[in-house]
């Protein structure tokens, strides 16, 4: 994986080239980059961070979750930064500067026996500057680095804050114009130290020598010894090391440096380790870090900041986008109040897209762990829903506008936490099998497939059940699925999505009982939306053990997911011209498996025993799981007419303001539906009750999927590729009638340029990364034709059904003249 990464990257900086040259030979560099540079996306304010009371028993009024705390301040007006192992949140105060930083690997008890994120430390600079202007902080999205920049007495000081992938710390680098100005004392601290339960009480010190602390201690849950080192590197002035902090007097500059971890390795041994106490007591990431820190200091200021930059914008500058918009001139709250109440300014609709990159690259990179509940970020001692690896929407929904934006390396991050828990899932398979299908158990273990339940951490995998069936697991294997057909990556093929997918098959073949003519998945459960008492009655199925969900045979979440995974199997089957037997058990299933079943009020039945819309379950439920063969699934298409025509019924049944994420999940299905306007409408619904200052985005409370959702339902609305054919605009919404799109990657691998101007496509690049046919859908293909770099015409064809085809070879970029 490690030489495939390198290889792609090259092959970005690659087709970022070449799209610059494109860029001159279709026009691009006069009508769509009109200054030659990309515009500046920022995140920005005139005031600090508020001092806002944060709550320690949080109720259900207003953004807040009963049990859960609850940093208003935090979670609404601080900056997030991070590297994918790390995160820290930004406040810009003069006063007091509050740093709040999070390592993925540390957990505490949490919730639901799963275990929990909690907060790593608290790290307070104390300026003592109260009287300052000209203040600004911001967050650049272009860079990845946060800036805070005022007068005091007279003085400017301004601050860079970023954190590295490659040196893997974060920098704070401070500044005052005059020599000899900056003073400061840091102060960082281990928070939740007094926690009530005995597995989360921690114990630590804080202890600071010379130019360096060190922040260190173990929280008993999981054996977990975690540590933060902190260096200073001063040009002049004084240093005083007092306890756990350093006071730094009349200094020109300084840079202070920061590296976190804990004793966590991902591997298999840890999900399949069953003991509370999972990792190693004796071992301390105290060598790796001093090693970590040591390399960072020997670099320098510069140095690290221009290998930060390099490496973010080799991900970040691939896409280029603008919908009908232009710099907004307003700091980031009033333009989101002044969206919120009246004015839909679209600029505010393209950066909270380009904000969804900035934050996918900050929370998941190759060598990461996934981007989890919260990205990366949690300032709370337990963290909602754990801040974990929800698999019956939130991690796929994580995932789902990756490959299309360009950044299919954050996605390796999954891919390694997939490998290491595997051996676990296989058990979760035996132990499922077990107890709903012991007559099905094969002795070959591998014949049982792998199972995955809707709870997952770094620590923990759970098994199907509950409020939600099985169907979490090709929820899973569409992501695998769909990182193979956007990359063509063949050694990942044989290697990882093959057998994964090939696993789940059996898997689901063992789960299918019959009834009648057909194979339902038993047992079956459409995940959490509840049954009230009234509407089991008479029901052939039975409530989970939680006494709120129905539990029965073949819902639509899992039938649908069997469909996706059986054909996805086939497909790659035939592309590695595979042929064995069970191939065959793959066959014969897939017509008796009756997914889709329109009910009386023209839905699409989330159960098999409804029969009008919500006759079983809530009528505005948050999932929609019996849409998913519609989105992210590809089994309600162009092809399936009647079943589309249930899927809008069912979507104006269901309505559209929910939770943030769902919200996110309605308008990626408008927008396969091909209706932008109704996508856009809820985009922009979705922004004005789900969206707060920092652009982050609530269930409420804060979770990162909603970022994501809404981030991949901008590209479905500009781009689709899940019909063997790439359609260019196909739910463009009359907002966005002007506007263009550099990088979007289409299954297939390639990479797709287009300029729109009053609702017509002007222009049109394709850069083949692969190789192989392209066909292309968008209106009047018949007076189009295609040439090459040259301007020599490349032999094409038009469909009946008005479908652009030509060849392509890898590393091609083509021109559509149109």
């Amino acid at each position: 994986m490690n030489k495939i990464c390198m290889n792609r990257k090259y092959l970005g900086m690659m087709v970022a080239s070449l799209l610059l040259v494109l860029g001159f030979i279709n026009g691009f560099a006069n009508d769509t980059i009109k200054t030659n540079t990309e515009p500046i996306y920022e995140l920005w304010e005139r005031e600090p961070v508020p001092h806002l009371i944060i709550e320690t028993e949080a109720d259900v009024r207003g953004n807040k979750l009963k049990y859960f705390p609850y940093d208003e301040a935090w979670e609404q007006w601080s900056y997030p930064i991070g590297n994918g192992y790390m995160g820290a949140n930004i406040f810009g105060r003069t006063d007091v500067e509050r740093i709040q930083l999070t390592e993925k690997t540390l957990f505490n008890t949490g919730l639901y026996g799963l275990g929990g994120l909690t907060s790593f430390a608290e790290v307070d600079i104390h300026f003592n500057h109260k009287d300052v202007e000209d203040y600004k902080r911001s967050l650049n999205l272009n860079e990845a680095i946060g800036h805070v920049s005022y007068l005091s007495d007279g003085i400017r000081h301004t601050r860079e804050m970023f954190i590295s992938y490659p040196d893997q710390v974060m920098i704070i680098n401070l500044k005052a114009d005059k020599p000899g100005a900056l003073s400061f004392k840091l102060a960082p601290q281990i928070p939740y130290l007094n926690s009530l339960r005995v597995a989360d009480k921690k114990t630590g010190t804080v202890v600071a020598k010379g130019n360096e602390i060190i922040l260190s201690g173990t929280l008993p849950n999981e054996g977990n010894n975690f540590e933060a080192q902190f260096r200073i590197l001063n040009d002049g002035g004084t240093l005083t090391a007092e306890g756990g902090s350093i006071k730094v007097e009349g200094a020109n500059n300084v840079s202070i440096l920061i590296a976190t971890g804990t004793n966590y390795k991902l591997s298999s041994e840890v999900f399949l380790n069953n003991n509370r106490i999972k990792l190693d007591p004796s071992k301390s990431p105290h060598e790796r870090l001093s090693k970590i820190i040591g390399s960072a200091a020997s670099r320098g200021f510069e140095s690290l900041k221009e290998r930060h930059v390099a490496d973010y914008k080799n991900l970040f500058d691939r896409v280029q986008i603008n919908l009908n918009s232009e710099v907004s001139a307003l700091p980031t709250h009033k333009l989101l109040a002044s969206y919120q109440s009246k004015t839909k300014d679209t600029y505010l609709e393209e950066l909270m897209f380009q904000y969804g990159r900035y934050l996918l690259i900050s929370s998941s990179r190759e060598k990461t762990l996934p981007s989890g509940l919260q990205g990366v970020w949690s300032a709370y001692e337990i963290t909602p829903w754990t801040g974990g690896y929800w698999h019956n929407i939130n991690v796929q929904m994580n995932y789902w506008g990756t490959f299309a934006v360009n950044l299919a390396e954050s996605f390796e991050a999954y891919i390694n936490y997939f490998k290491a828990y595997h051996l676990k899932a296989q058990d979760n398979a035996q132990a499922f099998l077990k107890k709903h299908h012991p007559d099905k158990i094969s002795n070959d273990r591998s014949k049982n497939g792998w199972a995955i339940g809707t709870g997952a951490t770094p620590y923990k995998i759970n098994m199907p059940g509950g409020h939600s069936g099985p169907g979490t697991g090709g929820f899973t294997t569409k992501m695998l699925m769909d990182y193979y057909e956007y990359t063509l990556d063949k050694d990942y093929l044989e290697e990882v999505a093959y057998p994964a997918l090939l696993g789940m098959s059996r898997l689901f073949s063992k789960t299918l009982v019959p009834q009648d003519d057909f194979l339902l998945v038993s047992p079956s459960a459409s995940p959490e939306n509840p049954i009230t008492k009234e509407q089991l009655e008479g029901m052939p199925g039975h409530l989970a053990e939680n006494g709120r969900h129905y539990v029965t045979k073949g819902c639509t979440f899992d039938q649908g997911f069997v469909w996706e995974n059986h054909s996805d199997v086939l497909k790659l089957a035939e592309i590695m011209d595979i042929k064995e037997p069970f191939l065959e058990t793959i066959r014969s299933e897939l017509p008796k498996l009756d997914p889709i079943q329109i009910g009386e009020s023209g839905q699409i039945k989330e159960w098999r025993e409804e029969t009008t819309y919500s006759s079983i379950g809530q009528r505005n439920h948050r999932h929609i799981s019996h849409l998913c063969p519609l989105y992210p699934g590809t089994m309600i298409n162009s092809s399936t007419p009647e079943w589309k025509a249930a899927a809008i019924k069912t979507l104006n049944l269901r309505g559209d303001e929910t939770t943030g994420w769902a919200m996110a999940h309605r308008m990626n299905c408008w927008a396969r539906l091909s209706d932008g306007d109704r996508a856009h409408k809820i985009y922009q619904l979705f922004i004005e009750k789900k969206t707060v200052p920092n652009l982050w985005t609530l269930h409420p409370p804060f979770q990162i999927d909603g970022n994501f959702g809404v981030m991949a339902g901008v590209t479905e609305m500009l781009l689709q590729s899940h019909e063997e054919v790439i359609t260019i605009l196909p739910a463009l919404p009359k907002a966005w009638n002007t506007g263009y799109f550099n990088g979007l990657v289409a299954r297939g691998n390639f990479v797709l340029s287009a300029k729109w101007t009053k609702m017509n496509l002007t222009n049109l690049s394709v850069t083949a990364r692969s190789g192989g046919t392209c066909r292309l859908k968008f209106d009047k293909p018949e007076k189009a034709h295609v040439v090459d770099a040259n301007g020599k015409k490349v032999k094409s064809s038009v469909s009946e059904k008005g479908i652009l085809t030509f060849e392509t070879k890898a590393g091609q970029t083509l021109q559509v003249v149109l």
